[in-house]
C-alpha cells in the first residue's frame, strides 16, 4: 500500500512539473490522474488497491461514530428516566478476529462506545469478556457486533 501512495505523489508532482505549474489544483488534477492509473494497473501488484482500504477505514470510522452517537442517546436516556430500567450483564464473545491489531482495535472500539466495556481478552485470543449496561439477548448483542464492529475491522485489515 505504501508504494502505491509514494507512486500516487511521484505522478502528481510529475504532473506538476511537466506544467511548471505549482498550484494545488494542479497537484490535485495530477493525483487524480495517478489514481486512475494506479487503479487500472491494479491487477498487476500483490495488494489491493490503497484507496479501496482508505475507504473501508473511513466506512469503519463512521460506523464507530454512527454507534457513538445511538448508543450515547441510550445511556442518556436512561440515566434521565425516574427509575433504571437496565439488566446489565456480562457476556463471552467469541470473534473471528486474529491478529492482535484486529483484536485491540475491537476492544478499543467496544470500550469508546458508551454502555460497553471490554473487561478481558482469552489467553488463546478468542474470546472477549464484555460489560454490558443492558442486555436483552447476548445473541442480539454478539451478532450485532459481528456484523458491525468485526466486519467493518475484516474490511480494513484483510481485504
Amino acid at each position: 500500500m505504501g508504494h502505491q501512495i509514494l507512486l500516487n505523489l511521484i505522478i502528481a508532482f510529475v504532473w506538476m512539473f511537466l506544467y511548471s505549474d505549482w498550484s494545488p489544483q494542479r497537484f490535485i488534477l495530477g493525483y487524480l490522474i495517478g489514481a486512475v492509473l494506479i487503479g487500472l494497473l491494479n491487477r498487476f501488484w500483490e495488494q489491493d488497491f490503497y484507496l479501496r482500504k482508505l475507504w473501508s477505514l473511513i466506512r469503519l470510522l463512521l460506523l464507530f461514530l454512527k454507534e457513538l452517537v445511538i448508543s450515547s442517546f441510550t445511556v442518556i436516556g436512561q440515566v434521565l428516566r425516574p427509575k433504571l430500567n437496565i439488566r446489565p450483564g456480562i457476556f463471552a464473545y467469541e470473534t473471528e478476529l486474529k491478529t492482535d491489531w484486529e483484536i485491540t482495535v475491537l476492544s478499543c472500539l467496544i470500550c469508546l462506545t458508551p454502555g460497553t466495556l471490554t473487561m478481558e481478552v482469552s489467553r488463546d485470543k478468542r474470546t472477549l469478556y464484555i460489560h454490558a449496561m443492558d442486555i436483552e439477548d447476548k445473541e442480539t448483542v454478539s451478532r450485532q457486533i459481528k456484523d458491525t464492529f468485526e466486519k467493518a475491522i475484516m474490511e480494513v485489515t484483510r481485504r
